[in-house]
């Protein structure tokens, strides 16, 4: 059923309005990508006693690294990488706007959603990038450990992740945000399971800049059938 959720999300590309929201989205995505990069080169510059020097980078220092082709290389392969922080950066600037779309598409009639104040939103996603570096961080050693299985438990790891906050934002915006916490928890099975299917396609460079607004599409489309799920069981 969650196949059928991405089937929807992609067929949505059609709709001049997706497709404009898709657009914008994709061009966040890289924007973030591009800053969380910088970030990256920031720190190696300031915590590294002496200048350093990148393979098909070069020395690390000032604007030029930035722009270099050989930067554009090392910023497309470390995607696989730094789209996870970026994946969850993406839910308070732009999510609110593909759950609209999808909403107004397929389930029209909806009252008027609940939206989260900007500010809010903010400082969640803060809290959870730092949970999801910090995950991570720790979860280092055991990638180390698991050797070919690596990937597996990255995706996986990353996926109840991702899949617990874009799904949470999503639910919340139709029943608040502790009954959201309360939906998610019952079915956190397949919240992972659809969070781990949006981790995988991340590590794919280029590919990886759609996934936000797709992944955005597909749990909006994963709440709202749970919900009716839930609703005929209750009924």
């Amino acid at each position: 059923m969650i196949f059928a959720d991405f089937a929807k999300a992609v067929g949505q590309l059609g709709d001049p309005r997706f497709r404009r929201v898709l657009l914008l989205g994709v061009a966040l995505t890289l924007a973030l990508l591009v800053a969380i990069y910088a970030l990256f080169l920031w720190a190696i510059q300031s915590f590294a006693p002496d200048q350093i020097t990148i393979p098909f980078v070069g020395p690390v220092g000032g604007l030029g690294t930035l722009l270099s082709w050989g930067s554009a290389v090392l910023m497309i392969a470390l995607s696989v990488f730094l789209m996870m922080p970026v994946a969850s950066a993406f839910t308070a600037l732009f999510l609110d706007d593909v759950a609209q779309a999808v909403e107004d598409r397929h389930y029209p009639g909806l009252p008027p959603a609940q939206k989260q104040g900007f500010g809010d939103a903010a400082i969640d996603t803060v809290n959870f990038v730092a949970l999801l570096v910090a995950v991570n961080a720790v979860a280092l050693v055991l990638y180390f450990l698991v050797g070919p299985f690596a990937p597996l438990m990255f995706w996986a790891v990353n996926g109840l992740l991702l899949g617990r906050e874009y799904f949470t934002m999503i639910a919340a915006r139709r029943m608040g945000r502790v009954a959201a916490k309360a939906f998610r928890k019952r079915h956190w099975l397949s919240v992972w399971w659809a969070g781990a299917l949006m981790a995988a396609p991340l590590t794919i460079p280029f590919v990886n800049l759609v996934v936000p607004v797709l992944g955005a599409a597909t749990f909006t489309h994963l709440v709202h059938r749970l919900n009716a799920a839930d609703a005929r069981l209750n009924s």
